[in-house]
């Protein structure tokens, strides 16, 4: 199962290991820094139900549906973060970026975009993706900004998509990368990580 498979990606910036339950306390201690767990418009799980969400998201790789991994911030040598690939279609060659949460510190920095970089290169470059999609609450200004900056199209939203945790009715805005549109989104990302701190 290639597509679910979570091989070790790493850049200058930032290293993304397989999830695995060793990363639940820096991954505890991220969100409890940040006060991560009350973010209305995502779904980050609480400090204390970490080793719940890190076991959900390994039960759907094994049924071939996801690819988790750990971020780990390499300045720090520490895990600030998940991210995944998510509704594989293998058939298709299609995967979405998502349930992905970064720590405060970390955010607005080059993690994410380098974060982006590795996981678009395996998915057009390993696995032969025709289209990578990405996925936001349409209250999520930041989330949306950053996967436009990114060089993502919309392609639409999703009205009443899902019932978040707190009873509201989330729309979901839908974005994508093409096959034939990455080598643009790549020299973007690339020259946003050669930026100057």
């Amino acid at each position: 199962m290639p597509f679910a498979a979570a091989p070790v990606l790493e850049n200058p910036w930032v290293r993304l290991e397989p999830l695995t339950l060793a990363h639940a306390p820096e991954l505890a201690g991220a969100i409890a820094a940040g006060d991560l767990a009350r973010i209305a418009y995502t779904r980050i799980p609480p400090p204390d139900a970490v080793d719940e969400e890190i076991e959900r998201r390994l039960a759907l790789q094994r049924e071939g549906w996801m690819a988790p991994w750990a971020v780990v911030d390499s300045a720090s040598g520490r895990a600030v973060g998940m991210t995944t690939y998510m509704n594989i279609d293998a058939l298709h060659r299609r995967v979405e970026i998502g349930s992905t949460w970064l720590a405060r510190q970390v955010q607005g920095t080059r993690v994410n975009p380098a974060m982006k970089l590795l996981l678009l290169s395996r998915a057009f470059e390993d696995l032969g993706c025709i289209a990578v999609e990405l996925r936001t609450d349409r209250r999520n200004a930041q989330s949306r900004a950053a996967i436009e900056k990114l060089g993502a199209r919309e392609d639409g939203v999703l009205r009443h998509h899902m019932i978040m945790p707190d009873g509201h009715l989330r729309d979901t805005v839908v974005y994508s990368v093409l096959a034939q549109e990455w080598p643009a989104v790549r020299e973007r990302l690339l020259a946003r990580l050669s930026e100057p701190s």
